[in-house]
């Protein structure tokens, strides 16, 4: 063979490639690409120290703020106390890799007043440290336009992520071992809260809470919610995957939620909340509720398995009104709610409503008392019932009939498998009539009771 330079330096070649394809390589975080902004380390900052870097980062964070450059993390543990974010702070990460270790503060990051922040593929460990009353291990007050993706908050000793007066987006974190709720936020500005991942928080999951009522508009979708625990017990403050209290507007929409010990939705004097197409299993009171005063509540395509009532709405005492419940398949309800609730508040039952509501094309089944309760005594007004399949129950559908209770009409249902009555009227808790389905309603003018299938 002719042996030249070009031969030469294609035999090398071929060598060369041959040997790396066999040699080990060292796993390794991959480098930070020189487009994620400034590097951190040229700040001072030291990865895997064992000492102290707030000083170092916080001069880092706020160099990048001022210059309107994001400031990278390469990989590494960053062990540190409070870091304050100045407007316009853009700190990233290399997911899973980049780690800010709290050390103890008031939070571990926090902003006051400044906009445009962006926190994105951090790791955020907060040891279970404990932090001062309503403090989140990310803490952001009076802000639009404020970024949290990709992040993983964890070991928060007291709230994952506090948001007070905050506008911007929530996306695709991993929220886990909160020792108070996962996240929080007051009197929104305009906020999405998308797939998320909440596990094992010790109050809430999610809460959307306004001081006083009035338009919230929050949007929470497609978030999976799991193991929430009521660890500071109550009737149902805690405990819930899902809670919007004075908020009007917000939309809980394709989350999957499992194992709460309350709740996997809870509106409280929330208007025109749309609960649409979640799945829910195995939570052990109400399982989408929507209660005291409001007006307006959508509970359609959701899918219950496991409960002690599926859906309630509730508390016309209150001014609660107006719902349409539709489509939704609910089943396998628990005879009693958990300890610490009303002894005297219901369980074992599929639907309760109460003013001016539709209830139709809904599948009930394994219901130990009701599959549908309209009314609780004189709190009954304007309800439809209609087109509802109803399985396996003591009654399929109770209809208060006390005096001063309102219309009810009840048509066009599938009831079937009832051990006492298809239809029975109600004085309260108390079954106050004989089966109407069979005998008919005629004594009763507000109750209009039509063709109805019976098994």
């Amino acid at each position: 063979m002719d042996i030249n330079r070009r031969n030469l330096v294609n035999v090398t070649a071929v060598a060369a490639a041959g040997a790396m394809a066999t040699a080990p390589v060292p796993a390794r975080a991959a480098p930070l690409p020189s487009t994620l902004g400034r590097d951190a380390t040229h700040s001072g900052v030291r990865p895997n120290s064992p000492g102290d870097q707030t000083r170092a980062l916080q001069r880092a964070i706020d160099d990048a703020a001022k210059a309107q450059v994001p400031l990278a993390l390469p990989p590494g543990v960053y062990r540190t106390g409070l870091l304050t974010l100045p407007a316009g702070t853009q700190l990233i990460g290399v997911r899973g890799a980049s780690v800010l270790q709290f050390t103890g503060g008031a939070s571990l990051l926090s902003g006051d007043g400044a906009s445009g922040i962006a926190l994105t593929q951090l790791t955020l460990d907060g040891g279970g440290i404990g932090l001062g009353d309503r403090r989140g291990l990310v803490h952001i007050v009076n802000g639009v336009d404020i970024r949290l993706r990709d992040c993983d908050i964890a070991g928060s000793g007291g709230y994952g992520v506090w948001f007070d007066s905050v506008g911007g987006e929530v996306s695709g974190n991993t929220i886990r071992n909160s020792a108070d709720t996962a996240f929080t936020s007051f009197d929104a500005l305009g906020l999405l809260v998308a797939q998320n991942t909440i596990r094992d928080a010790a109050d809430n999951g999610i809460e959307i809470l306004r001081n006083t009522i009035g338009d919230d508009g929050t949007l929470v979708v497609n978030n999976r919610i799991e193991n929430i625990r009521a660890g500071a017990g109550g009737s149902g403050q805690h405990g819930n995957a899902i809670n919007a209290f004075r908020a009007g507007n917000v939309i809980v929409a394709g989350n999957r939620i499992r194992n709460c010990d309350f709740s996997a939705v809870r509106g409280n004097s929330a208007s025109n909340i749309h609960i649409t197409g979640n799945s829910v299993s195995d939570v052990r009171e109400v399982a989408l509720y929507s209660e005291f005063s409001f007006e307006g509540a959508v509970i359609a395509n959701n899918a219950v398995d496991g409960c002690a009532i599926g859906v309630s709405v509730a508390n016309f005492n209150e001014g609660g009104r107006i719902a349409t419940v539709q489509g939704n398949v609910i089943r396998n309800m628990l005879p009693q709610r958990p300890a610490g609730t009303d002894p005297d508040d219901g369980a074992g039952v599929g639907i309760v409503v109460e003013a001016d509501a539709a209830v139709t094309g809904n599948v009930v089944e394994n219901a130990p008392f009701f599959g549908i309760v309209a009314g609780w005594g004189k709190y009954l007004r304007d309800v439809a019932i209609t087109g509802n399949v109803v399985r396996n129950t003591a009654i399929g559908i109770g209809i208060s009939v006390v005096p001063d209770a309102g219309t009810a009409l009840v048509t066009g249902n599938v009831i079937s498998g009832t051990s006492r009555a298809a239809i029975a009227g109600m004085d309260h808790a108390r079954i106050a009539t004989g089966d109407l389905g069979r005998d008919g309603a005629a004594k009763f003018s507000q109750v209009v009771i039509g063709a109805n299938v019976l098994r």
